[in-house]
């Protein structure tokens, strides 16, 4: 009888854990940077926030690199990690191009989209306005956010995607504060209404108009807290 040797196996559970702690620390930053607890211009305190978190500085630098990639964060010589703090024009720059990149994926998605990716759209919506419900600002922006990112998925486009995708990470913060105020959050949940009816009837030129004054008007809501 032929003795077999066993051959050496990988161990995915462990990668896996790895990982998983890699992702869980990203979110966490990235939330903390969201809701504002991490201020832009600020540096990012490995010790201080190491010990918040529970984990390690190998990790935790890490995840600041990643973020870094993001344009969530600079790695700034003899400061260290620092929170990116974007000016007016630089934030108008952004949202003048993401409007444009969302009207054509409005547009495409009207005609290309099919019923299980527009009722995806729809279950987002819905959850989405329950959060607002309830007051949870948090899970309702990141809902918000993957409607865009999902009606841009839509159009069946990946340089498009690529590109939103880059643009709308730079702008979390940014966008997050967009819904501060019972009357601006009102108002932007009124235009998400209209934009969720317009690509239900697959309506391109009313999406298109409607994602391009969301667009704006999300400019005028953050423009007086930006600095010039």
């Amino acid at each position: 009888m032929v003795a077999v040797n066993p051959q050496p196996t990988s161990e995915p559970s462990a990668r896996i854990e790895r990982q998983s702690l890699h992702d869980a620390i990203v979110t966490r930053l990235r939330d903390m940077i969201i809701e504002g607890h991490l201020v832009p211009g600020t540096r990012i305190n490995e010790g201080q926030i190491g010990a918040q978190l529970g984990v390690s500085r190998t990790p935790l630098r890490e995840a600041i690199k990643y973020l870094a990639s993001e344009g969530l964060v600079e790695l700034v010589p003899s400061r260290g990690a620092v929170v990116k703090s974007f000016g007016a024009k630089e934030v108008l720059d952004m949202i003048e191009v993401i409007r444009t990149l969302e009207q054509f994926a409005g547009t495409r998605a009207c005609q290309l989209a099919t019923n299980n990716g527009i009722g995806a759209i729809r279950d987002l919506h819905d959850e989405m306005l329950a959060c607002y419900r309830s007051g949870d600002r948090l899970r309702y922006y990141k809902l918000n956010q993957a409607i865009h990112s999902g009606i841009v998925a839509l159009a069946d486009n990946a340089a498009l995607s690529d590109v939103h995708g880059m643009l709308q990470t730079r702008l979390k913060r940014i966008r997050f504060i967009g819904h501060e105020g019972p009357e601006k959050w009102a108002s932007a949940v009124a235009e998400h209404e209209e934009m969720i009816a317009a690509l239900e009837a697959r309506d391109p030129d009313r999406l298109s108009a409607i994602l391009g004054r969301h667009l704006t008007l999300a400019w005028e809501r953050v423009k007086d807290s930006l600095r010039p």
